[in-house]
């Protein structure tokens, strides 16, 4: 038996339905009753009932991919803070390996970067690594701030609310499972989308809002509504990690093909160059012309003197 729907708003120790449901993330079993271990919104799925709180600090976990800013750096290596109470690093090794190197010539007080969790310690610790897809130093952008449990419904189910910001807007956006978020782009656009991440933040719960979303953006970059209107289905949002860790190839592209447009035009000038140096000189060809044609008794029919010699003769 169930004593609470879908979304309801609960509080710690609150009765949520009997033991022939499975607990959940944010529960706990007594005596056959499933009750609510902190405050929340009841999210109800098949037989599965769990508890997301409406508040609450990120808790590293192996494999989440986070946010993070250089603290500190020591010796081998750099403090980060990834918005938890719980601290994280990011050794030495996970960068360069066996290498010796100045950590803070490769990355330096005040630098945000994409990382993923390789591992918890008993307390809590994070140790950090860059080796993934699109892990690194951030350049630019702003960073938006929003509690960890808003994240899947900023990303919306298979992506659609993150990309509809994202294809609106034109900004770059990676969300990190630890709640912060860095966006990209124009500055106008950026601050609009700092508005629609808080939005999101403040309204996770309510039913309709990725029509209210889409019609916020239209109307702040259009100045009119969007011409069809967008069917919601109130399912559970999952982070998709790989479809959204895309920034860093964006920017190696960007690099890659400015790099080749450089040498295409240096080629262009070394081609040029090169025509003009197999262009023959007038001068030269008529010297060469010259010596080719010397008489057998070394006497130059370009020569004047030697003409008038030869006329003389005659």
């Amino acid at each position: 038996m169930i004593h609470v729907e879908n979304k309801d708003l609960v509080i710690p120790g609150q009765i949520l339905a009997d033991d022939e449901y499975y607990s959940g993330r944010g529960t706990f079993k007594e005596n056959g009753k499933i009750c609510s271990s902190l405050l929340g919104r009841v999210s109800l799925r098949n037989k599965k009932i769990r508890v997301i709180p409406l508040k609450s600090k990120y808790v590293p976990k192996k494999g989440d991919v986070v946010i993070g800013k250089i603290k500190d750096v020591r010796f081998s290596m750099w403090d980060v803070d990834i918005n938890s109470p719980y601290s994280g690093i990011l050794p030495a090794f996970e960068v360069f390996g066996r290498e010796k190197k100045e950590l803070n010539k490769v990355y330096d007080v005040g630098d945000v970067l994409f990382l993923r969790v390789v591992d918890v310690d008993e307390i809590k610790k994070a140790k950090l690594g860059l080796k993934g897809r699109g892990m690194g130093k951030f350049k630019g952008g702003i960073i938006v701030d929003i509690a960890p449990t808003k994240v899947p419904r900023l990303i919306g189910k298979k992506g659609s609310m993150i990309n509809m910001i994202k294809d609106k807007t034109k900004c770059k956006i990676v969300v990190g499972q630890n709640g912060l978020v860095w966006v990209k782009g124009n500055e106008d656009m950026e601050q609009l989308t700092r508005e629609i991440i808080h939005l999101i933040e403040a309204e996770a719960h309510t039913s309709g809002l990725t029509n209210k979303i889409k019609n916020k953006l239209y109307l702040a970059i259009d100045g009119e509504l969007p011409p069809e209107e967008v069917e919601e289905t109130e399912e559970e949002f999952v982070l998709e990690k790989p479809k959204l860790q895309n920034f860093k190839e964006e920017l190696e592209q960007e690099e890659k093909e400015a790099e080749e447009k450089a040498a295409e035009e240096e080629s262009e000038e070394s081609e040029e160059e090169n025509e003009k140096k197999e262009k023959p000189d007038i001068g030269e060809v008529i010297e060469e012309f010259k010596r080719k044609n010397k008489s057998k008794d070394g006497l130059s029919y370009g020569d004047n003197s030697n003409n008038s010699f030869i006329l003389n003769n005659k």
